[in-house]
């Protein structure tokens, strides 16, 4: 099944004058899920791979606001990126850490709400990701129960990570890449910016080759493109083109879920001045999507060329002095 396209307006970045570009992107569906079956849900979106923004699953009372998050996390300490604002001006070809690669800094959320109205967290871009909810109150809350119970009518009852919180400032932006898993992005403060493009993209996008986990482990990340969607470089990176005229767009508003199937590109920013929460849970793939997508077996090429580097950085990790810490920081890596 392919999503319709239309022509956008809501995009907003300036291409070079010598190299114009026609700007079309793709909408994807928004389905209520009063009107959704688990037969319709499977058949047209999660067996064929197809991303959807579901509505109608989050109660709009149910806005998880810094006041609510710091009443309920306190002094609990989560590992934070701190990105840095210089990061996105530089080639990514340069880069030595990506993502969950960053090294992470453990600080109380209470001191990070702190960062975040003071503007620190702004400026330094300091986000916290990719923190399980799961030792946490977060995990009892009514959002959470109704957004469990709703996944599973649809037929998502095969997780393959725990419910993950996602804060951080407006304007932050992760950038483009897939994960090997299907996943769900769930908004529950602000509005997030989703640019998507599908696996078949995916050479188009100038992926790391999966050998760079050889030198640098999983600190750099084959998943992740060496391009900038929006500030495209055609002369670095030609065939870029091609998967602009394949670009999907979306706001993500508070209160809906877009499922995200394995393998498709996105690049992710946060809307507004303040602070912008989500949660994510990754999903088993159906086999016969699994067993064809080349995007995924990348991932597992390139997890395993980081093993013999891992391998030596938990090592060196054990005869530390700060054994745990180090150690933790290594596992956060995936």
């Amino acid at each position: 099944m392919s999503l319709e396209p239309i022509h956008s307006s809501s995009h907003s970045s300036t291409y070079p004058s010598e190299l114009p570009l026609s700007k079309v992107s793709h909408e994807v569906p928004r389905i209520s899920i009063a009107t959704l079956t688990p037969d319709l849900f499977i058949r047209r979106y999660r067996m064929p791979g197809v991303p959807v923004i579901l509505t109608g699953m989050i109660s709009p009372e149910q806005d998880w606001t810094l006041n609510f998050l710091s009443e309920r996390l306190k002094q609990q300490e989560f590992l934070l990126r701190r990105y840095g604002k210089e990061r996105y001006q530089q080639d990514k070809r340069t880069w030595t850490s990506i993502g969950s690669g960053v090294p992470p800094e453990s600080r109380s959320f209470l001191d990070y709400a702190e960062l975040l109205r003071s503007g620190e967290a702004q400026e330094q871009d300091i986000y916290l990701a990719k923190c399980s909810i799961h030792p946490t109150p977060l995990a009892k809350t009514e959002a959470v129960e109704a957004i469990a119970a709703h996944l599973e009518t649809l037929g998502l009852h095969q997780p393959a990570s725990s419910l993950n919180l996602w804060i951080g400032p407006g304007g932050h932006t992760e950038c483009l890449h897939y994960d090997p898993t299907d996943g769900t992005l769930i908004q529950l403060h602000g509005s997030k910016q989703v640019a998507l493009f599908p696996p078949s993209q995916t050479s188009n996008l100038y992926p790391f080759p999966f050998y760079v986990h050889l030198w640098h482990g999983m600190r750099v990340r084959s998943w992740f493109s060496r391009v900038y969607p929006d500030r495209p470089d055609f002369e670095a990176f030609p065939k870029l083109r091609h998967a602009l005229s394949d670009r999907y767009d979306l706001v993500l508003k508070q209160g809906e879920i877009l499922y995200i199937p394995a393998g498709w590109w996105h690049e992710v920013t946060a809307l507004g001045d303040e602070m912008v929460c989500s949660l994510n849970r990754f999903w088993q793939v159906p086999p016969r999507r699994a067993l064809l997508s080349w995007p995924r077996w990348r991932v597992f090429l390139g997890s395993a060329c980081a093993l013999p580097n891992v391998g030596l950085s938990l090592v060196r990790a054990f005869f530390s002095r700060d054994r745990q810490q180090k150690i933790k920081e290594i596992l956060q890596m995936f």
